[in-house]
């Protein structure tokens, strides 16, 4: 049972690593196309540009890992999830693809195209909410049918007030951490323009967030109050803890100091929330199908997974840092100068 636990934390962290990265991507493409119509292009997109250009390429990296490490974890979830997301996964692959196609129409193209941009920046807020839809699956009450021929009720989905709290908690969380870093981007390349908008769309973005978030947790409680339950019971103590560190992220952004601090409050929060939410929700995986004590592979093949996924974070992470320090946080390539 032990090494379900293990096996799930490692894997959450996976797939918090690509929240926080992916948002960063997908918002940055949106903040392009909203500069692009509303004539501020000049202001950011250059900023935007020296960000995405060394990174796009590894976002889809920690993803790639979870979903793997979720069915060699986990295979019911392939049975389960492989029946029900069918539809909304396939509409996150072909979002990622046009947002693939943009890369290589911007790199290797000779100008941008305006429904090219369009396409990609809202893509960008779309691919989270599909994605958002597994983690409301997840909370119960949308699987019909036997265990031979599962279906989802795709009315009870579209009608639950949980639903549409979740997707549009995926695609303001998707604003507010890009907007964060993205000020934080600003300000380390001095580039008054742009640090000026992104910080007032950062500000702006807080409040929805919490609200959105509050929303979710409210109408958990309609969803699976079980969960609501352990989560108020149990946990509190880590949501409020993401409270303050979202406090103290709007503090220092109102103040304009400490950017980067105030970013990485942005992270805490979100991690916070984030844990405390998977921790609260075991030992179900998908409820009441899979619990991870009942659906874990055999113990020799959980240890060998385990080792494998723990060596791919340590072989990632220290590789996404090289890779911020030796191109995006080099003081002459964030300040244009190369």
């Amino acid at each position: 049972m032990i090494f379900a636990y293990i096996g799930i934390s490692v894997l959450w962290i996976f797939l918090f690593c690509y929240i926080i990265i992916a948002s960063i991507d997908f918002g940055a493409g949106f903040f392009t196309l909203h500069a692009k119509i509303t004539k501020q292009d000049k202001k950011i997109n250059h900023l935007i540009a020296r960000y995405l250009n060394p990174v796009w390429e590894v976002t889809n990296v920690f993803f790639v890992f979870f979903f793997v490490g979720m069915v060699g974890f986990f295979p019911d979830t392939a049975k389960y999830f492989g029946t029900v997301l069918l539809l909304p996964a396939s509409i996150a692959l072909i979002l990622l693809s046009i947002r693939g196609g943009f890369y290589a129409f911007e790199n290797y193209g000779p100008d941008t195209k305006l429904p090219w941009l369009a396409m990609y920046g809202i893509a960008g807020l779309l691919i989270p909410a599909a994605l958002a839809t597994t983690l409301t699956i997840s909370e119960g009450g949308y699987i019909t049918g036997t265990e031979n021929h599962l279906d989802l009720n795709w009315l009870e989905l579209l009608l639950s007030p949980y639903s549409w709290s979740v997707v549009f908690l995926a695609i303001i969380s998707v604003l507010y951490i890009s907007s964060g870093f993205l000020t934080f981007y600003a300000s380390k390349a001095k580039d008054k323009l742009a640090y000026d908008l992104l910080r007032y769309w950062f500000l702006i973005w807080g409040a929805p967030m919490i609200a959105v978030s509050l929303f979710v947790f409210l109408s958990l409680r309609l969803q699976n109050e079980g969960h609501f339950l352990n989560a108020v019971t149990n946990y509190w103590w880590m949501f409020l803890l993401s409270f303050i560190c979202f406090v103290g992220a709007m503090v220092l952004t109102l103040m304009k100091k400490g950017h980067g601090y105030a970013f990485a409050l942005v992270i805490l929060q979100m991690g916070f929330a984030f844990f405390g939410y998977g921790a609260s929700k075991l030992p179900y995986i998908l409820y009441p199908y899979i619990r991870i004590d009942e659906g874990v592979v055999n113990s020799s093949m959980a240890i060998a997974l385990i080792i494998v996924f723990i060596l791919g974070l340590l072989l990632l992470i220290p590789s996404l840092i090289l890779l911020l320090r030796l191109f995006v946080f080099d003081k002459k390539y964030v300040e244009g100068k190369k």
